[in-house]
């Protein structure tokens, strides 16, 4: 079912894979970031990773379909990298961004120059109130909406807050929200992209929200996790179904209808960290599993049921980035997909026959 068609070194432990989809076309570009804990010659043994430093860069790669050839395009030194997105372009005289949320509590966006195939820097925001004393915390995940001229973002923190930003054409970065929603690391947020009004959110206290933005009140809570609550899936496809992924190893498919128990749920051991739709067959997820491998799950609606199709197990380490490619291979209708991994600093681009 999978074949690797690339492995590559990172250099500094993996942990974040973005594949760009511009203007509806699929394009070969992705991002990888990295996280890596500085350890300093004269640290004492019992030092606490908390306290280290931490760096990141940002890899931009190209992969040609035709001729399964990944060149890495560029490389950008900064914070350490805890999730990144894109960003759609808002016109076809606009490029699409990458975001990026790092271990400094900061937002950086970095304007994609297809022609150049580069990425530049165009702004940082600090999650830390400008006359706070306090430290910022680790900004964990975002997420994204189109919103007119402008972008809306939300950013989990390690705080266990919630940051509700907007970005304009323009280029301006306007803070709309900050609250506390999760007693610990808020691990997780996303919107609902039937109900623009929604935010999800999903912490180490093992719960689950649902934010109304237009209220600001909590919408509802789920406590169904027995550990905590690390990823979230609101289905580009289906109305009402969210997905969620946890600590305790389960993936589970919610209608956010009737949020007293789950539609179906399915072990697939490690805890789960991330999962993604297939850009065309958004019924095909890949969860990167921490601590087993990638696997490939089917969405069955009407029986509703998950089913596992197979996992991907080259990875050697914690298994955090995973995206697909946003198209069909056009001579087998196989798909593609780039995973990375942790302490291995392993990056793998490879390909999928479902039908094996």
């Amino acid at each position: 079912m999978f074949t690797t068609l690339h492995s590559e070194d990172t250099e500094y432990s993996a942990d974040s894979v973005e594949w760009l989809t511009h203007d509806d076309a699929a394009t070969g570009f992705f991002a990888c970031g990295t996280y890596q804990l500085v350890q300093e010659e004269d640290e004492p043994a019992a030092e606490t990773s908390a306290k280290r430093p931490r760096k990141g860069r940002v890899y931009l790669y190209q992969f040609e379909e035709e001729n399964c050839r990944l060149e890495r395009l560029q490389c950008i030194e900064t914070s350490a990298i805890l999730d990144m997105k894109w960003l759609p372009a808002w016109s076809s005289e606009c490029n699409p961004h990458l975001a990026t949320v790092n271990s400094l509590g900061q937002m950086e966006l970095y304007e994609f120059l297809q022609d150049a195939k580069l990425l530049q820097r165009r702004t940082c925001f600090s999650l830390a109130e400008q006359d706070s004393s306090e430290e910022a915390p680790l900004a964990l995940a975002l997420d994204w909406q189109h919103d007119g001229q402008h972008i809306r973002l939300a950013i989990s923190d390690s705080k266990g807050g919630l940051n509700l930003l907007s970005y304009s054409s323009q280029g301006e970065i306007i803070r709309e929200r900050s609250w506390l929603s999760h007693g610990f690391e808020a691990w997780t947020c996303a919107f609902d992209r039937w109900s623009p009004h929604i935010l999800y959110s999903g912490g180490d206290d093992m719960l689950l929200m649902a934010h109304d933005l237009r209220t600001k009140q909590r919408a509802w809570t789920n406590r169904a996790h027995m550990a905590g609550v690390t990823c979230l899936l609101s289905h580009p496809r289906h109305e009402n179904h969210l997905l969620t992924g946890s600590y305790d190893e389960q993936l589970r498919l919610f209608d956010t209808r009737s949020m007293k128990r789950s539609l179906a749920e399915l072990d697939l051991s490690g805890g789960i960290w991330r999962l993604k739709p297939h850009p065309a067959q958004p019924d095909l997820i890949l969860a990167a599993c921490m601590y087993t491998n990638f696997s490939v799950v089917q969405l069955d609606v009407a029986a509703p049921g998950l089913s596992l199709l197979g996992a991907y197990e080259e990875h050697k380490s914690i298994c955090y980035g995973a995206d697909w490619a946003p198209w069909r291979n056009k001579d087998d209708a196989s798909l593609t997909m780039a995973t990375c991994s942790f302490y291995d600093h392993t990056l793998c681009v490879s390909r999928v026959d479902i039908n094996k």
